[in-house]
Formats: structure tokens, sequence, C-alpha cells
């Protein structure tokens, strides 16, 4: 797959199963996401790939802080199962270094960066995946358990694996609506 055709039929697939990336793939996956941009080259992330075990031991994580919230029994029951829902979850996390060059929101975006970049590495290999966030990545007791400081942000759960079904193409946008031309 071309990079340009890549990027504009990129699309989220919430249906995954295994196989999910392995060996040199994952490498590859790997390794796009530490070419993201990255001002004075901080390299200011951190990422847990969770296969397996891994996948029981974040939803434990979650379990825990569903109870801890106070959430209802039907959330609480749910939420051990939610990383099941592909073979791999990577937990993107962006790891603040202070630097009087390099705000904060511009480190989280470098680590969102990095989370686009292993999806796209992911589609290009035949995978597809799902970049989700929801209530357990501001959760302080899932970051807590992921040994995350204080200023460091939760970016995301990347869930990789083989899409179950054809991905449904999405709409064009029509690109007036978003940019504006200065001339």
């Amino acid at each position: 797959m071309d990079a340009l055709n890549l990027l504009l039929n990129r699309s989220s697939h919430p249906r995954l199963q295994a196989p999910a990336p392995a060996g040199e793939e994952l490498h590859n996956i790997m390794q796009a996401a530490l070419r993201a941009p990255d001002h004075a080259c901080l390299s200011p992330w951190r990422f847990i790939v969770c296969e397996k075990s891994g996948l029981a031991k974040l939803g434990d994580i979650f379990e825990r802080a569903a109870i801890d919230a106070d959430m209802t029994e039907k959330e609480i029951e749910r939420a051990p199962e939610l990383p099941k829902r592909a073979p791999m979850v990577i937990v993107a996390i962006a790891k603040y270094v202070e630097h009087p060059k390099v705000p904060w929101v511009e480190q989280v975006a470098s680590a969102s960066c990095a989370v686009h970049a292993m999806q796209m590495a992911a589609l290009a290999q035949g995978f597809n995946g799902i970049w989700r966030t929801g209530s357990y990545a501001q959760d302080e007791n899932v970051k807590a358990a992921l040994e995350c400081a204080e200023n460091d942000e939760i970016v995301g759960f990347l869930y990789l694996g083989t899409p179950v079904t054809d991905v449904s193409p999405k709409p064009n946008r029509d690109v007036a609506d978003f940019f504006e031309s200065w001339k």
C-alpha cells in the first residue's frame, strides 16, 4: 500500500481477531512510533504492549478502577473484558520531560503522533486497529497502576489485530469546511 493511499483511506476498525502483529511486523510498528515528530529529541513516550496474560492484567487494572470509581455493576463486569476486544493493546503514555522550549502539550502531541504512526504501520502490513481513550485513559488509578508520573498522560490504548470484516469506506469531506487560504 502506498503512503498516500494509506493516509487518504485510513479507517479505524473495532472488530479485531488474531493474529496480532508479531516479529518483524511488530518491530516495524514500534519503529514507526519512534519516528514521530520529537522536538529536542526528548522521546517523551512510553509504550506497554499487552498480549495474552498482559490483556488480562490490563483488564484487572480497568476493573479495579471501575470499582474505585463506583461504576455500575454492569460496567464493573465489563471492565476486565475491554482489553480482550483485540489480540493486542498498546498503551501509549506521554512521558513529560521538563524542557524550556518544549511544552507539555507538544510532548502529548508527539506521543499522539506516535500512536497514529503505529496504526498506519499496522494497516500498511495488513492489520488494523482502533485508537481508544475513554474514562480509563483519564483515571488516576489506571495512571498509578501504569506508573505514570504526575504530568504524564495516557494518550490512548491502540487495539491491534486482524480485521474480522472489511472496513466500510469513510465518506469524503469537503476540505473547504476545514481549511481557509490566506494569500
